[in-house]
């Protein structure tokens, strides 16, 4: 866990959260993992990440509590959770950043998985702008630091 304080900019979750797994490397090691490659030459080989970077990166996961090291690397609760994330960024890069895709997600009853956000207290389906962001932060409002 980060102390938001510690961190330079507004006091922020998704900001601690990048902090963890912002990195490009540490990404591609967890969805390695949630694919099921959980040697760390299989993970290497897969990233294309350098050795060196790959084990700080591994390391530092490790340290976090997103992955555990035993026989191989696994994901923890906490690492499990990154899998909405993965799929959302695959499926976004698919549509936005490749010319082909290149991974389909498929859902366990054979079908395209495509993800969608939906509120957990009442169902809703929940599109771009229906969302609005509350500062939790004392001393800070959406605009910034209040004088």
């Amino acid at each position: 866990m980060i102390d938001v304080a510690s961190l330079p900019g507004r006091p922020c979750a998704a900001a601690a959260a990048l902090e963890l797994v912002g990195d490009r490397w540490a990404l591609l090691a967890v969805r390695e993992i949630s694919f099921g490659n959980h040697r760390f030459n299989q993970i290497a080989g897969n990233t294309g990440a350098p050795r060196d970077r790959l084990a700080a990166r591994l390391k530092a996961l490790v340290e976090a509590g997103i992955l555990v090291r035993g026989e191989g690397y696994h994901l923890t609760e906490a690492g499990r959770e990154l899998g909405p994330v993965i799929a959302s960024l695959l499926t976004w890069g698919n549509k936005w950043a490749v010319t082909q895709p290149t991974t389909q997600l498929r859902h366990h009853h054979d079908h395209e998985f495509r993800p969608r956000v939906t509120c957990a207290e009442c169902g809703e389906v929940v599109g771009p702008g229906e969302v609005t962001p509350v500062s939790k932060v004392e001393g800070w409002s959406l605009a910034g630091p209040v004088a």
